[in-house]
């Protein structure tokens, strides 16, 4: 039974989101959910739930930073995946992002696309992205840690 669930943050997510713990090889790439939780606008909060606990966590943009990876106006960014340490290896990571386009379709109607950046070091990463149906679109950009490349998801029925 998949038990795995994509869902608005809540205020009862906030003690558990608050014990994420990530290795410094992972942490590097992303952010733990407490560092940026705050709400603002065209930012959206989707934590990653199984059974009633959360495990992940990811947002979803639609304010102006989109267009920086995208000319797409009904596209959303994807920032800040990560699942919990003590919850990894379960397959929640992948289970999550098969499950996206359909929560993007059902929550945010009116996109059509995802899009993200994921660090060419962060090989994992870049297989599980490729796995639920991103396409590196051949786009790069300089983050934080090094180049970036740009992937790509079409919101589609699945």
């Amino acid at each position: 039974m998949d038990t795995i669930s994509l869902r608005h943050f809540e205020k009862n997510h906030l003690e558990i989101l608050k014990s994420f713990h990530l290795p410094a090889e992972q942490k590097k790439f992303t952010a733990l959910p407490i560092d940026i939780l705050e709400e603002t606008e065209g930012k959206h909060p989707i934590v990653i739930v199984y059974g009633d606990a959360p495990v992940g966590f990811f947002l979803l943009h639609n304010s102006n930073r989109v267009k920086e990876y995208s000319a797409n106006p009904h596209a959303l960014l994807l920032t800040a995946f990560s699942i919990n340490h003590l919850e990894q290896g379960k397959g929640f990571a992948k289970k999550a992002m098969q499950k996206l386009s359909n929560f993007v379709k059902s929550e945010f109607p009116s996109y059509n696309e995802i899009v993200l950046a994921v660090n060419y070091k962060n090989i994992p990463a870049q297989e599980l992205y490729r796995k639920v149906g991103f396409y590196d679109t051949g786009e790069r950009k300089i983050g934080p840690i090094g180049e970036q490349y740009i992937m790509k998801m079409k919101v589609e029925d699945k």
